[in-house]
């Protein structure tokens, strides 16, 4: 069983991350062995009366057995959305238009809804942002997490409560047998979060998409929820797709990264090389925004504009507008996902911003 974290752990470095600070890498994967999950050429539209809007077009990756894939970006730009194509949660009128999603080879983006309920928290489950609005007030925790067992597992009621209680021990609640019994208003922001994890993980799930699942906590509670989803993650041998705004996050926790602009994979990579090295201008913009404990700036470095609504998304790179390295074929032509090394960038010069 892993060791969890206590109240007493030391502060997390991310808020005050920068590339000068410098990057640990995540420890070896345990043999992550072929993809879990791939995502191939995904494509999501919103029909509207004034047309169709396209929120995601082209988006590729996979993420291997053990390893957490971490996606980042603006508002916007299609890193929560791509997660709920994957757990197929799309609001209507949202619709997967083109591509695939396979979870160990079986396609499950075209499955019935009774079918993919099945898939939903057996073989994929979920942490969202607010785990208050995860948690039905009406019920323990007790009572929510035995449900949710019982539905994917073949377990009795008291076979359910055992397991229970093992996962908030095992997630850090202090007490589980007393707490087990008691409500989400009883618990601070933290120890819901923790509840939400053990409910995640009740069915032992091999891929969890976890959708700012740090945002809504102070720092100190934050790195203890990296260390412990890290932890499980490393111990369980599940997969993590962690969808964040932070680049510190991502930094501590995460094996390789996804950089989202606009509904497309504007660059793809592990951490250290994308954090130290990166290939497109807007994820050095990412970057130079972080605040670092070594310099002194008049003001924080910032990328001047905004991201574009989906019914006005600029021809050839979507970035051009906002990048200070744009050339003519930027405007003109869209740029692919190109490999440089072991990143890959959608970008005309990335090798120049490399």
């Amino acid at each position: 069983m892993p060791s969890t974290p206590s109240s007493t752990e030391p502060r997390s470095a991310h808020p005050g991350f920068s590339v000068a600070s410098g990057y640990a890498p995540a420890p070896p994967l345990a043999d992550p062995g072929t993809a879990l999950l791939e995502v191939r050429g995904l494509r999501v539209e919103f029909p509207t009366r004034r047309g169709v809007l396209t929120a995601l077009d082209d988006v590729s990756f996979s993420i291997a057995r053990g390893e957490t894939l971490g996606v980042v970006g603006e508002s916007g730009a299609g890193k929560s959305l791509t997660g709920a194509a994957i757990i197929g949660l799309l609001e209507p009128p949202g619709r997967i238009a083109a591509g695939e999603i396979l979870l160990e080879g079986r396609r499950i983006d075209q499955l019935p809804l009774e079918a993919m309920r099945r898939v939903r928290g057996k073989e994929i489950a979920a942490i969202f942002q607010d785990p208050l609005t995860s948690l039905n007030p009406l019920f323990s925790v007790g009572r929510q997490l035995s449900d949710t067992i019982q539905t994917h597992l073949p377990l009795s009621s008291a076979q359910a409560r055992a397991r229970a209680i093992e996962l908030l021990a095992r997630t850090g609640i202090p007490a589980p047998e007393v707490r087990i019994d008691h409500f989400p208003h009883q618990f601070s922001g933290g120890m819901r979060q923790r509840v939400v994890i053990a409910l995640a993980l009740a069915a032992e799930p091999k891929l969890i998409v976890a959708d700012e699942p740090t945002t809504a906590l102070d720092v100190s509670i934050q790195a203890q929820i990296i260390t412990l989803l890290k932890s499980l993650a490393r111990a369980s041998g599940t997969a993590i797709m962690l969808i964040t705004h932070d680049m510190g996050v991502i930094a501590e926790t995460a094996d390789r990264v996804a950089v989202m602009y606009a509904g497309r994979i504007a660059e793809i990579g592990p951490v250290d090389a994308t954090i130290h090295r990166p290939r497109h201008p807007y994820t050095q913009g990412l970057m130079a925004s972080i605040p670092s404990v070594r310099e002194t700036r008049q003001r924080l470095a910032q990328i001047d504009g905004a991201m574009p609504r989906l019914n006005a998304i600029p021809p050839g790179c979507a970035f051009h507008p906002r990048c200070t390295r744009r050339a003519p074929q930027c405007e003109r032509e869209r740029p692919e996902l190109q490999r440089l090394g072991n990143t890959s960038a959608a970008c005309w010069r990335a090798e120049e911003v490399g």
